[in-house]
């Protein structure tokens, strides 16, 4: 969400087949969370290399994990997958735990945090088993602590935390926290020989012990519910964070609505406005103070002119988002406070203020943030163990949807930049080095809070429809879609029930105010089918024409896309079809061909996510008891997979894997083996469709079968709760993102076909798919993606989530190898200017 472009580091090659083979591509269960901070990053530039075995890469070697700054939710999965692909390599991995003694807790400057347990060594730096790390995934903050250190500041706090590393052979520390953290780790590496002087000088280590630690290597994993970290799309804990404040938001507007009142709602964001303006987006606030971006002058009047107008077209709700950090023009705070007597005194309306403070980092951490965590920390470690002395610390970050290492100075460099921009008053240039998408969802809000519609019409009748299976999300993609369509001068149909309602004519104008609310709102207000178009052409194109449909927006599940494609084939027969149509991608399956996500999977995933945690814990209470999960996706593993990534489930079978007996006689034979241990419980995801033999009640017979006298088996088939519910705030932002990106590429294909006073469009880029690949939301011709596409089983041939197995088989502690052949440099971060 921050990285823009790239460009390579003059460093040694690194190997990045972790990520690209295993790790590579994320769900960014996102907000999206696209927000790129760096404003350039180039080609990965990738080398085939010999390959190496990973399980003997660590052996000799010794890695210390910490955490440090604010806690976040989402590290406790970082620090899991450091220690058990450490553990896997071969390495020796040690917990460096927070001091709780009275003589730290009191202090209140600016200290570093989380190095206190370094410093004073001992009983704070412990070996990390496997068994340790386990039931972890699930809870929030950090288990090993963060614990304030004014001594590392100082070089003699620093040399005592080096003897300590020295001392047990450590010569990588993973640090997950902030800026200020990383930044200390980085001046602890840049002394780490002068460190060493200072004790061999003072006897305190032999030369022996100085030769076998020469160098320190350093990798971060920036863990920030602000994610105002620049050089990475999303910092572990800021979605969860997200889930927290839509969850009070959600309840909020019902007891708003009941009594017609103005909320404002204060978020945290001292120095970063990721967090309100996201919530504005995903809630349709009325308005956003961010400290990127004070109000202008008069804003205080322009606030009530805009809460009035919202009460004169009937709205009984209104939310105002505040950044905690939210400045006027002229560097003063605007508080709840200061907002709230504004409008009471302004306006007389009934206005309250919540401020949200520390239960945003509280909780339990999203899918997102589980699977951010897992990933990091499985890249970390292999950044560590590739390390030589030549190469500079470096952090873990995530460009869009794929993982990669970036000098970590230069991205704390430009975060002091953004802070720069903002103190000296360069707003606009602050909002862009935050990123393409921090930019994106700021035009966005700003056009979406507009309520007035242009005095000059466009004459353009744009139908909206939802096909396929309802999710959530669906109806953030209409709103947005509705809403971005009248400001640029449209009128705009909603057509009920699928493609059903357009061949019966069930089409009808929609408002402004039609679609007010519907963003938190899950399943499908319009309606939706899983009819096909074929067997009612003729009826569609009369209703095209009787309605005057000028373009068509689609938005669903793979009949969607089907549909689509159907309605492109018929333009040949009936002209009435050449008009320009995009369809969205909307399913809980997330098996859309041209799209790495699709609206609703984020949901599903964190309702697989939630009801997988109350189980494992039903497990560990009775102890010795694997539950078999039927997840939905039809052919698409996607839910199973990921859901097992962020559940840390044992097994996930899935149709693209192919599996028989023997791969379920290993299953079997490792769950045995793993109640032998203290971790006396299982958890296996099974997709709907992986197998028409091996079903769901056959697994469980043959679990409970082959673990009678060891453990028993019972089975759970989530079913239509994985399509219902409320959107969660990636399914929202991203719902709004696609619905208004869409209109406006009509709005532009409208202007190309428009020839001799009509519209005809029957070029192959005048039907699209919008879909989020890798770094960015592209158009894909719908004709163009029918040789990627699998008909028969309802999926993409290519399906980048796919990658990532590997890593859910490492963390269940599965011996199986990684290719390791091949290898990336490092990227650099590089700011507009060029300067670095």
């Amino acid at each position: 969400m921050k990285v823009l472009h790239c460009s390579l580091y003059n460093g040694k090659p690194t190997s990045t087949n972790y990520l690209d083979g295993t790790l590579n591509n994320l769900s960014c269960s996102g907000t999206i969370h696209n927000d790129c901070k760096c404003v350039c990053i180039r080609h990965l530039n990738m080398q085939r290399s010999a390959p190496v075995d990973p399980t003997k890469m660590g052996v000799g070697k010794a890695i210390a994990v910490l955490t440090s700054g604010g806690d976040a939710q989402g590290m406790n999965a970082a620090v899991r997958a450091t220690v058990r692909v450490g553990i896997y390599t071969g390495a020796k991995v040690y917990f460096v735990h927070e001091v709780r003694t009275s003589k730290h807790i009191h202090i209140r400057n600016k200290e570093l945090k989380g190095y206190q347990g370094l410093v004073d060594g001992g009983d704070n730096i412990g070996q990390a088993t496997w068994e340790s790390v386990s039931m972890m995934l699930q809870l929030g903050g950090t288990v090993i602590g963060s614990a304030r250190c004014q001594d590392f500041r100082s070089k003699e706090g620093r040399a005592k935390a080096a003897c300590n590393l020295v001392k047990l052979g450590i010569t990588n520390l993973c640090v997950i926290g902030g800026d200020g953290s990383l930044t200390g780790a980085n001046e602890f590496r840049n002394e780490w020989s002068e460190l060493l002087q200072i004790l061999l000088k003072a006897g305190k280590i032999t030369a022996e012990e100085a030769k076998r630690s020469s160098h320190l290597n350093i990798v971060g994993m920036v863990g920030s519910i602000d994610n105002d970290f620049c050089g990475t799309d999303m910092t572990i804990g800021t979605d969860s964070a997200l889930h927290r404040i839509m969850e009070v938001v959600d309840a909020i507007t019902t007891t708003a609505t009941s009594h017609q009142r103005v909320f404002i709602l204060e978020v945290m964001g001292r120095h970063c406005g990721y967090l309100a303006l996201v919530t504005a987006l995903a809630c349709g606030a009325d308005w956003v103070f961010i400290p990127e971006m004070p109000p202008t002058e008069g804003w205080e009047d322009h606030l009530c002119r805009r809460l009035t107008h919202q009460r004169s077209i009937g709205n009984r709700l209104n939310i105002i988002i505040l950044a905690e950090g939210a400045l006027d023009r002229h560097g003063k705070h605007i508080t709840c406070d200061i907002i709230m007597n504004l409008i009471t005194k302004k306006l007389s309306f009934d206005t309250r203020a919540t401020i949200l403070g520390h239960v945003q980092r509280g909780g339990t951490p999203s899918a997102f943030d589980r699977i951010l965590g897992s990933r990091m920390g499985v890249e970390a470690v292999m950044a560590l163990l590739e390390a030589t002395p030549d190469t500079p610390a470096c952090v873990v970050s995530l460009s869009g949807n794929m993982a990669v290492r970036l000098p970590l100075m230069e991205c704390v460099h430009l975060t002091k930049e953004v802070t720069k921009a903002m103190e000296e008053g360069r707003f606009e240039e602050a909002i862009k080095l935050r990123g393409k998408s921090f930019e994106h969802n700021w035009n966005t809000y700003k056009l979406l809070a507009h309520v007035t519609a242009p005095d000059v019409k466009s004459n353009i009748n744009i139908a909206i429809m939802n096909v396929g299976a309802p999710c959530a999300g669906m109806n953030a993609a209409v709103r947005s879609a509705v809403r971005i369509g009248i400001l640029q001068g449209h009128n705009m149909l909603a057509v009920h029930d699928g493609f059903d309602g357009l061949a019966h004519g069930t089409i009808e104008p929609m408002t402004w105010g039609y679609v007010g609310g519907w963003t938190g709102k899950g399943g499908s207000n319009l309606g939706t089918k899983r009819s096909l178009p074929t067997s009612m052409i003729e009826e569609i194109s009369l209703n095209i024409t009787k309605f005057n449909i000028h373009a068509l927006v689609i938005i669903g599940g793979f009949e969607a896309f089907v549909g689509g494609l159907e309605l492109v084939t018929a333009r040949e027969k009936y002209e009435e079809l050449c008009i320009p149509l995009v369809v969205i991608p909307a399913t809980v399956s997330n098996n859309i061909p041209g799209s790495d996500f699709s609206i609703g999977a984020d949901t599903a995933l964190n309702t697989i996510t939630t009801t997988c945690d109350r189980i494992k814990q039903s497990a560990a209470g009775t102890k010795r008891r694997v539950f078999l999960i039927e997840t939905m996706g039809g052919y698409c593993g996607y839910l199973a997979t990921m859901g097992g990534l962020a559940a840390g489930a044992d097994a996930a079978y899935i149709y693209e894997e192919r599996f028989g007996i023997r791969d379920l006689e290993t299953n079997v034979e490792h769950l045995l083996e793993k109640m032998k241990t203290t971790v006396k419980r299982g958890l296996i995801l099974r997709n709907e469709k992986c197998n028409a033999n091996y079903t769901t009640d056959f697994l469980f017979s043959l679990y409970s079968e082959e673990g009678k006298g060891v453990f028993d088996c019972r089975k759970n088939v989530l079913g239509h709760m994985q399509q219902g519910g409320t959107p969660t705030p990636f399914d929202r932002t991203f719902g709004t993102k696609m619905g208004a990106k869409a209109v406006l590429w009509l709005t532009d294909k409208l202007k190309e076909c428009y020839r001799h006073g009509r519209i005809f469009a029957n070029t192959p880029d005048s039907a699209c798919v919008l879909g989020m690949k890798k770094r960015a939301m592209v158009f894909q011709p719908l004709s163009d993606l029918k040789e990627n596409t699998d008909f028969e089983h309802r999926i993409p041939k290519t399906q980048w989530w796919l990658k990532l197995r590997p890593i859910l088989k490492i963390l269940a502690k599965y011996k199986i190898t990684l290719d390791t052949s091949e290898t990336a440099t490092m990227e650099h971060v590089i700011n507009e200017r060029g300067t670095v």
